[in-house]
């Protein structure tokens, strides 16, 4: 997924506030950032009806 300089600047703004939620520790925002999107996977399989992983692209 390749971003424009604007989508860029914008990812990094949310991403420094995801980070500060954390009080600073990027590990521990990104290890919860896993798992809500693990939790949005399984639901998005649930009403699509495919398997964890199908969705999943490189």
């Amino acid at each position: 997924m390749a971003l424009d300089s604007r989508q860029e600047a914008a990812l990094q703004v949310v991403a420094e506030k995801f980070i500060a939620q954390h009080k600073g520790d990027a590990v521990k925002a990104l290890k919860e950032m896993i798992v809500l999107n693990g939790h949005l996977q399984e639901r998005l399989c649930r009403r699509g009806g495919t398997a964890p992983g199908d969705a999943v692209s490189a």
